[in-house]
């Protein structure tokens, strides 16, 4: 499976198929995404949005994905988030501390749409480690965009608490302007929650007195923070949509999850309903490639 980049205008409306490709966009050549179009083409297709931890190692995630997309005929779109330019992106990116993350997923999910055809309207979405921070808090940002998702290993969360302003609670926060959190809305959104039963390090963990409220470790965030949107579900009427699952035996790992937890395998069977796994589905992620947090 080889990488391509592209800038040249002549290739505009059209992308490899078959290949991780990783492109700038056109209107910011400063932002890198990766995406993967599978063979069959990408006409209304299905998209899949993934987003990485703190490492930024985006690839680890399309080299494992991308075998799946290309049996079940999903469009992969896997934004890179920089240290320099997305400080914040966990916290969707508040002013003063880097661009905003969920208007550039916006952007590249708006880019492949139109290059491919793909239906970009809503979007299926995963997040690791800090992508799971960006996911479960661009939902709640904008529920109306994704269709269902998958958060595992996130190290903190934001809570449906009025009472707390963002990103610990929905209370709305200056630094992110025009964004406004209804329970009412986002809590309609299927949201699967998944973390290692041995994920429970504090390295790399936040620990300030209101994320250490939230739990000791990632694997009592992750299920406090299911029981506070089930609980928040059930005082607005709303069928509850959030679950939570344990996986034993894996610890904060993206390669063990991978490869002991199954975790593509869990992801495309909460997301698109598939259960029979690819043939060619990528045998392992060398350890340097991913290590995410």
């Amino acid at each position: 499976m080889t990488t391509h980049k592209e800038t040249d205008p002549k290739l505009q409306w059209s992308l490899p198929r078959g290949n991780i490709v990783r492109r700038v966009l056109r209107n910011d050549p400063a932002q890198e995404y990766l995406t993967y179009i599978p063979k069959s083409g990408a006409a209304n297709a299905p998209v899949l949005a993934t987003v990485h931890g703190i490492s930024r190692n985006a690839y680890a995630q399309a080299i494992m994905f991308a075998p799946y997309c290309e049996r079940f005929g999903v469009v992969l779109v896997a934004p890179r988030f920089t240290a320099t330019q997305h400080k914040d992106y966990q916290r969707l990116g508040r002013k003063g501390r880097g661009l905003r993350a969920d208007k550039v997923l916006d952007n590249c999910l708006t880019e492949v749409a139109l290059l491919t055809g793909a239906d970009a309207s809503r979007f299926s979405f995963f997040g690791y480690s800090g992508g799971a921070q960006f996911v479960h808090r661009y939902i709640m940002a904008h529920p109306h965009r994704v269709i269902k998702a998958v958060v595992v290993a996130a190290g903190w969360y934001t809570y449906p608490d009025h009472k707390q302003r963002f990103p610990y609670g929905i209370r709305p926060n200056r630094r992110l302007p025009g964004v406004a959190f209804n329970p009412e809305e986002f809590l309609h959104v299927p949201v699967d929650v998944l973390v290692g039963s041995q994920d429970t390090t504090t390295r790399n963990l936040r620990q300030t007195d209101r994320a250490n409220r939230q739990g000791k470790n990632r694997v009592e965030r992750a299920r406090n923070w299911a029981e506070a949107m089930q609980e928040a579900a059930a005082t607005y009427g709303v069928e509850p949509a959030v679950t939570f699952t344990e996986i034993p035996g894996v610890d904060h790992s993206f390669e063990k999850f991978c490869r002991h937890g199954a975790l593509v395998k869990r992801v495309f069977k909460s997301l698109f309903d598939a259960s029979i796994e690819p043939s060619n589905a990528a045998a392992h992620v060398s350890s340097a490639a991913a290590r995410d947090h």
